[in-house]
């Protein structure tokens, strides 16, 4: 008798958890600790320990693996959003997509803008170009797009509304360091993509962020942004911050990027997992990544269509909790349901219909390297099981 067959034999009540202790649900994969001393050691013997030649080296690595002409190393991808934004000179309102991680929408507020919400495609998640393509206004200055759980956006349609409407393209890759879009790695799109090098990304600093682009201008001034707004005269041009990089941050990206592929590879691996063993399933949608693209799968989200998996997404997550499998809400609420930003959304005028059911539905399950196949499965039997009635 296999192990679904036994447990439906088990008065509900009476069943043990399906997974024996309760695992992390996220746990990141570091390098080997002596590899990193290694790099470390002269920066620290020398005392130039932070944004020196560690920094640079992290630069120059990243710009040749992503094609970009500029890559700048600054202390997190909120900082970076943020030195974008004021180093593009962006005024007035800039349209982003709701259904976001808040820091997305704090980079916005920060700068003294206006954000514009924007609904998400109902099949990827992502941004809609068509909704963002309808709130272009004379006051609006920029679109700041979401590659969601690093599902590439939809750039070419962003690029394009950009390019007609004379608007600044920024695209926050938080998740996507190592997603393609079009065969091309995400990096080198609009005028600069941000990325997270946090401990639930695959590429991992600590903190820290990259902000990529082919603009030199904009490079420059993100330079002398992330130290103030100094360019090294001790005369700042812009209002900056410190939002400089340590070199031991440098060193745990540097010794991460020879990790990147074998990552991704995982993260992949076990995104078809999940969606072979729970496609099909009443209730259930799944964030469509297009066959011409990669995505990083930083997360693995399913839809929980209540009325038809016969539970809400919260009832949902208690249960799984009872079986020992911890899941997240990521993102619920989105951001024009949060106190910060109700005041920015009208309601009667933008619905924002597809982000409200995405959102009240998703529910984010475990992924990373480290997690095994039979853990997976486990996953996937709980939620099938939750499906079934059982």
């Amino acid at each position: 008798m296999d192990q679904a067959t036994a447990l439906k034999t088990v008065p509900r009540g009476a069943r043990p958890p399906l997974v024996a202790e309760r695992f992390r649900f996220i746990q990141p994969t570091l390098p080997d600790l002596d590899r990193l001393l290694a790099l470390y050691r002269p920066a620290f013997r020398s005392g130039m320990i932070t944004n020196a030649d560690l920094v640079a080296s992290l630069e120059a690595a990243v710009a040749e693996r992503l094609g970009v002409k500029h890559c700048v190393a600054v202390s997190s991808c909120t900082s970076g959003l943020m030195l974008v934004l004021r180093a593009l000179g962006v005024t007035g309102r800039v349209i982003v997509p709701s259904f976001t991680f808040f820091a997305t929408g704090h980079a916005v507020l920060w700068n003294a803008l206006e954000p514009v919400f924007a609904d998400c495609l109902a099949d990827a998640w992502t941004i809609d170009p068509a909704s963002a393509g309808k709130r272009i206004a004379p006051d609006v200055a920029a679109i700041l797009g979401v590659h969601l759980y690093g599902n590439p956006c939809r750039v070419d349609e962003l690029e394009t509304l950009a390019r007609r409407h004379g608007l600044k393209l920024i695209f926050d890759a938080a998740h996507a360091f190592g997603s393609l879009y079009r065969g091309r790695p995400v990096g080198g799109f609009g005028d600069a993509e941000v990325f997270s090098l946090s401990p639930t990304k695959l590429l991992v600093a600590g903190e820290g962020g990259l902000v990529t682009t082919n603009d030199q201008t904009l490079a420059r001034r993100l330079r002398a942004g992330r130290n103030y707004g100094d360019p090294g005269d001790y005369d700042p041009e812009l209002v900056g911050l410190n939002a400089r990089m340590s070199e031991f941050q440098a060193a745990l990206a540097l010794a991460g990027l020879e990790m990147i592929d074998g990552k991704l590879a995982r993260h992949n691996r076990i995104a078809a997992m999940y969606t072979r063993r729970l496609e099909g399933g009443a209730g259930l949608g799944f964030q469509h990544v297009s066959p011409l693209d990669r995505s990083t799968y930083k997360d693995y989200s399913v839809h929980i269509d209540a009325a038809s998996f016969g539970m809400s997404r919260d009832e949902a997550a208690e249960r799984l909790r009872a079986d020992n499998i911890e899941t997240r809400k990521y993102f619920d609420p989105p951001l024009h349901r949060q106190k910060l930003y109700a005041g920015f959304h009208r309601p009667d005028r933008e619905p924002l219909l597809v982000t409200d059911d995405i959102a009240r539905g998703i529910l984010s399950l475990p992924i990373y390297e480290s997690l095994g196949d039979d853990t997976v499965e486990k996953v996937a039997l709980a939620i099938r099981r939750l499906e079934e009635g059982e």
